[in-house]
């Protein structure tokens, strides 16, 4: 007897599913702990579950998740399905029927992710995510170090401050807080912390002193992933989003300014409702203004229940083609950023496998004899297929 947890989707979810394993650990169970972005997280949503079910026919398996909530009819349906737990209620150990636990020891000996905020309080026109995760909601600054320090034990040389909406922290506790005081109190707590680093922000909330982190405290690690979602003002705003073009490439401009070997990643949503060839043309540009060199690149679904599932909607095979292009753009401009990272010492921390990812997160391979969790000094030679050596 013995309990899996197969996680999916966001880093939020990565630090979830640490929490909900330890509370499952003594049962005949496998959770899936499920995403709902897409329509193609969806798709392998429930592929995961009857590959599971396969693999564990005899154990209990339930769902988690926002595809838990969002496509809760559809997953029901499935025979593999022996019940859900709602995504907000995930973290409760009433919801598997076990006792409440003293919080785990963590598992994680290289990046620890620590979920500082949950849910979303803004209404992008094609998401569905505030539909599975609620309302924006914050840890205190206290329980925030409290989980550095859990991990700070366990050997976790680098710490990753996640969330639904991450830049959103602080502004549900009375008094409100940016999250740059947040991040200054991690740092100035455990000055034995290496290395720290912020998953996907929202570009329209990063405060002043998150600005001045980034662009001055060596400790935060040189690589800011923008919420971006696209390139053209007019898409930016039929999805509702708070930014402009000039806005993205202002932000990114004036931080290389201050710390020019910080490295831009962003995601980027291909083939919006009404999107013209020169409304991708103008993503295919951002791209190279930015520059963006790690890329996550999202095909456009409809999602059910958004405005953005109403508007003139685009051919499939058009918006495939332009993901393509997209990821073709930011793969040829990695490799090119990583071909003249070739003979620069990089500090690396060490994952398993025999690879790590360097401060700009940078793939970087490693002696064969590296411990996992290692920070160490690496001058690469070579370049092969996307992997310093």
């Amino acid at each position: 007897m013995s309990a899996e947890v197969i996680s999916l989707g966001c880093r939020l979810n990565i630090a979830e599913s640490e929490r909900i394993a330890a509370l499952v650990a003594q049962e005949d169970i496998v959770v899936v702990n499920s995403c709902a972005v897409t329509m193609e997280a969806v798709r392998q949503t429930r592929q995961a579950i009857r590959r599971a079910r396969r693999a564990r026919p005899d154990a209990r398996l339930l769902v988690t998740g926002c595809a838990a909530d969002i496509e809760r009819a559809q997953l029901t349906a499935m025979p593999e399905v022996d019940g859900l737990v709602p995504n907000q209620a995930k973290l409760d150990a009433r919801s598997w029927n076990v006792p409440e636990a003293v919080a785990p020891a963590p598992k994680t000996h290289t990046r620890a992710f620590i979920a500082v905020q949950n849910g979303c309080d803004h209404a992008c026109t094609f998401c569905v995510i505030p539909q599975g995760r609620g309302a924006s909601r914050s840890l205190t600054i206290p329980q925030v170090l409290a989980e550095v320090e859990r991990h700070l034990e366990a050997g976790a040389p680098e710490v990753v401050l996640t969330g639904v909406d991450v830049t959103s922290w602080g502004q549900d506790l009375s008094p409100t807080v940016p999250l740059g005081h947040l991040v200054r109190a991690i740092l100035d707590a455990f000055p034995q912390l290496q290395r720290l680093r912020m998953s996907s922000i929202d570009g329209a909330e990063l405060d002043p002193l998150l600005f001045e982190l980034f662009a001055e405290a060596p400790r935060v690690m040189p690589h800011l992933h923008l919420s971006l979602q696209h390139g053209n003002d007019l898409i930016l705003k039929r999805m509702k989003r708070r930014h402009s073009r000039a806005d993205a490439t202002r932000l990114v401009h004036d931080l290389k300014a201050r710390r020019p070997d910080l490295t831009v990643g962003a995601d980027i949503i291909a083939g919006f409702p009404t999107e013209t060839d020169a409304h991708h043309a103008d993503n295919l540009s951002i791209i190279a203004e930015l520059p963006v060199v790690h890329g996550h690149i999202f095909p456009y679904s409809p999602r059910p229940g958004t405005p953005a599932a109403r508007m003139p909607q685009v051919e499939k095979p058009v918006i495939l083609q332009r993901a393509a292009e997209l990821r073709a753009k930011v793969a040829d401009q990695r490799e090119a950023w990583l071909t003249e990272l070739i003979g620069t010492p990089q500090t690396v921390l060490a994952e398993r496998g025999g690879e790590g990812y360097a401060e700009n997160f940078a793939r970087v391979a490693l002696p064969a004899d590296t411990a996992p969790g290692t920070v160490l000094s690496i001058t690469p030679a070579t370049l092969k297929e996307g992997l310093l050596t």
